[in-house]
């Protein structure tokens, strides 16, 4: 389970308003016939429309200055393993987003009118989506990139041939274009990754938007906050504040896993990826003592997730280079910078 939340973008030629983040959603339903679509939820409702989607998140903004975020989004990924435990895409994952967000406020250090933060606190909404595709940020699209390069500049020496500008023969060019076709080495379904493609398989995963405000626009309820818990003197009152992070993101496993039956690999925990990126040689002295059948489930999910993993785990822990394992996580450490508030 990936999970990410992400500050409302600000300043340059973003909004300030919510439009164009929900726009951004509802890219898989142009096309379609209104009973094929995946409307916005939240707690209570079905099927809500983007206008009043972001008539909601946009009215919601009482005393917040220009500079602060109006919204935050929660992106929410199951992996292929977990989504194999559903029975009904859409209709798991609703219930899963009602789950998970009764997680969220439950993390948060605030207390308001002198009880916790509830579920009915928030203003929130959902989208589901089935589709992903390939990002120039990838590793597959970045590593095809130099032979696109060659191929474009082939293409571009037909089409010069065919002009005139230059002497060529065509029939040559092309056995060189589907050379370096076959030699690229990521593929989908036999076709190179370019970006753009669809990714393969299923790739349903959630959009939440929701508000900075609180439900009656009085208060502010940030996922954002630096303190996971803490106390402030404001106006002559002790107030709470703080959103702890770890806690979300341990509850959310914990509830897919309670609501579908799901038996967590040791890999695949929110623990054991903290764990990787501040103390590589603990994680891997944990993977190597997992029982056999499990250790041979952590290393297909590894290799076939994306997760960090040598190219060859070593028998001999002697064998386990540390600067391998430091390359390994800083590249965890750019993803989780580049996607999330952090961990």
């Amino acid at each position: 389970m990936y999970i990410t939340i992400t500050a409302q973008k600000l300043g340059g030629n973003y909004s300030q308003g919510s439009a164009d983040f929900v726009d951004y959603l509802e890219k898989e339903n142009q096309g379609l016939d209104s009973q094929d679509k995946e409307y916005f939820f939240n707690q209570y409702n079905d099927q809500i429309s983007a206008e009043e989607v972001v008539r909601e998140i946009d009215a919601n903004t009482a005393k917040l200055e220009k500079t602060e975020p109006r919204f935050y989004s929660i992106t929410i990924s199951p992996s292929k393993y977990e989504l194999n435990r559903l029975k009904n895409d859409s209709e798991d994952l609703k219930k899963y987003t009602r789950a998970v967000m009764k997680d969220y406020v439950a993390s948060f250090n605030r207390e308001l009118n002198g009880r916790p933060v509830n579920i009915n606190d928030i203003k929130y909404y959902a989208k589901i989506e089935h589709q992903r595709f390939f990002k120039g940020t990838d590793k597959q699209v970045r590593e095809n990139q130099p032979f696109a390069t060659k191929i474009l500049q082939l293409k571009n020496d037909i089409q010069k041939v065919k002009r005139e500008e230059r002497s060529g023969n065509i029939t040559q060019i092309k056995r060189e274009i589907n050379k370096l076709e076959k030699a690229a080495p990521h593929k989908q379904a036999g076709q190179r990754i370019v970006q753009g493609m669809p990714k393969e398989g299923n790739q349903s995963h959630i959009h939440v938007i929701v508000s900075r405000r609180d439900a009656s626009n009085k208060y502010s309820l940030s996922p954002g906050s630096k303190y996971k818990a803490s106390k402030v003197q404001l106006n002559g009152k002790t107030v709470k504040r703080g959103f702890d992070r770890d806690k979300f993101f341990g509850k959310a496993e914990k509830t897919f896993d309670k609501n579908f039956g799901y038996q967590r690999n040791f890999v695949e925990t929110y623990t054991a990826r903290k764990e990787f990126i501040k103390n590589p040689r603990s994680y891997f002295s944990n993977l190597m003592k997992l029982p056999t059948s499990e250790k041979a489930i952590a290393m297909k999910m590894l290799k076939e997730t994306g997760m960090p993993m040598m190219p060859n785990i070593p028998t001999n822990k002697a064998q386990l280079a540390l600067k391998v394992f430091n390359r390994l996580r800083r590249g965890v450490d750019i993803t989780v910078k580049s996607s999330s508030i952090g961990i």
